[in-house]
């Protein structure tokens, strides 16, 4: 059994922090990299790490975590070489022309409408993670908001003097029973790194190397980690490469964070289900567009899984994580291949591989997902929620092949149509597009006997507002950072 060191994993990566409802992510630009240096020689001490405590007194009130983009470890003073040791993708960034079309950010996703994260904004370096809770309040968003905002406030005071400049921030929120705001339970499903200490069950645990640099993947290799090929800073702080080329290890207990700001049409996506839930005298069947929602989502709204429970909502806010495809669901009839879940994480039942198999393949496509929630909902009926204002998920996910596991979910699980009884059928949750070429088309097919029902000319709900690739190093690595 891999065992983690906890205390040197940056803790989001491991943890979540569910209990912390309020959460600041700050995007800042290094202005001088000396001044940031100095303040990374004390600022990795404050970075909470993965570190379990079973006495809930030791836990701190606030967590903080750091990363860095490519751009932002060139202006730290990171050596070319030194560079060109990462990966190609977190080279490149999320905005490289063929990168977007593998994304399918095209249309209002295209990056020369985005917010950040674009050649035409500022370049982003570092991202500071800022998370608040009021342990005296139980799951009290307000309390937590304080809480997460005086901290906030502590550090942004000195963010000139430690050469740096703010260039925006996102503040994320936990709804209530932790929905987003299309109104499904989220989180849920996510894997388990093994030696994390966490457990579940056996067909999520992961091997460590598909989220940490420094540990075995799913093929039985270390992943390419970033190694130090040219001589800088304090080398006796960073281990040594476990793949045996006795260089130092810059990625040792380090991962890739995705981030993507995707702003959320809530009353398109329930417009359209109702206008495909009808009843003969016009009104709109409540039951049957929840039930369609689901469908699309391959989860009801309490988070149940459909292939448990196929005709209705249980009603209960649902921890339940059996979905068991090939054992409940092989042909689809229940949670259809299409939907949003299924095509993300097929579990048992990848096309037409056994379940061993099956089973295989998905574990080397796994991500950590961590996401949060911006801007509000006015409550309406469930088929009927009202936004104030701009509403949308700051989707984080962490991986250690961000070609093999993020994009690869996203261009060939997602937002490929082509797929298992599939013909013009993207993800309809984050593959649809806006725009078609004449004669195209784009649905969402319903498994069902004797034939197949098809939901035609399905809308682009989301919209991609800003997104990048960033590392998310140790905190021994932190510290080593400040000494190049």
């Amino acid at each position: 059994m891999t065992l983690l060191e906890l205390d040197n994993i940056q803790g989001y990566l491991i943890r979540g922090y569910a209990h912390m409802l309020y959460s600041r992510f700050v995007y800042l630009r290094i202005t001088d990299a000396k001044a940031t240096k100095a303040w990374l020689s004390n600022a990795w001490k404050e970075m909470t790490s993965a570190k379990h405590f079973h006495d809930k007194s030791k836990i701190s009130s606030t967590h903080l975590n750091l990363s860095f983009t490519h751009d932002g470890l060139k202006a730290l003073g990171l050596n070319e070489e030194n560079l060109d040791a990462f990966s190609r993708e977190f080279r490149q960034g999320m905005v490289a022309p063929h990168r977007s079309r593998l994304l399918g950010d095209m249309d209002g996703s295209s990056p020369e409408n985005w917010n950040w994260g674009a050649p035409q904004n500022e370049p982003i370096h570092l991202c500071l993670m800022i998370f608040g809770n009021d342990k005296k309040f139980e799951n009290n968003l307000e309390k937590d908001k304080d809480v997460c905002l005086n901290y906030y406030r502590e550090l942004a005071s000195e963010f000139e003097i430690n050469g740096m400049k703010e260039l925006f921030f996102i503040d994320g929120k936990t709804q209530p029973n932790n929905k987003e705001h299309f109104g499904f339970r989220d989180g849920i499903s996510q894997p388990i790194i093994e030696g994390s200490g966490r457990v579940g069950d056996k067909d999520d645990v992961i091997k460590t190397g598909e989220f940490l640099f420094g540990y075995k993947n799913e093929f039985g290799v270390y992943p390419d980690t970033p190694l130090i090929v040219k001589d800088q800073g304090d080398l006796n702080l960073l281990s040594s490469d476990a793949g045996g080329s006795g260089l130092k290890d810059l990625g040792r207990d380090g991962t890739f964070m995705v981030m993507r700001q995707l702003d959320q049409d809530v009353k398109k996506f329930w417009s359209f289900m109702n206008e495909n839930s009808i009843n003969p005298d016009g009104t709109v069947n409540v039951e049957e567009s929840l039930k369609l929602g689901a469908k699309f989502m391959g989860r009801w709204q309490n988070g149940a899984p459909i292939t448990l429970f196929p005709d209705k909502d249980p009603g209960i806010s649902s921890l339940v994580n059996d979905f068991g495809y090939a054992k409940f669901d092989k042909d689809g009839l229940k949670c259809p291949f299409g939907s949003h879940l299924r095509r993300q994480n097929p579990r048992d039942n990848v096309d037409d591989h056994g379940k061993k198999e099956s089973l295989k393949l998905s574990k080397q496509h796994r991500i950590i997902r961590r996401a949060r929630l911006y801007g509000e909902i006015y409550e309406g009926s469930p088929t009927n929620l009202t936004p104030n204002g701009e509403v949308g998920l700051l989707f984080v996910c962490f991986n250690a092949d961000i070609s093999r596991q993020f994009e690869f979910l996203q261009y060939t699980w997602s937002n490929l149509p082509k797929n298992k009884e599939l013909y013009n059928d993207p993800d309809p949750i984050i593959g649809a597009r806006e725009k078609l070429e004449a004669g195209e088309e784009q649905n969402f097919t319903i498994q069902d006997l004797p034939v197949s029902k098809t939901v035609k000319n399905i809308p682009r709900v989301i919209t991609v507002k800003g997104g990048g690739y960033f590392f998310l190093p140790s905190i021994n690595v932190l510290r080593y950072l400040s000494t190049i």
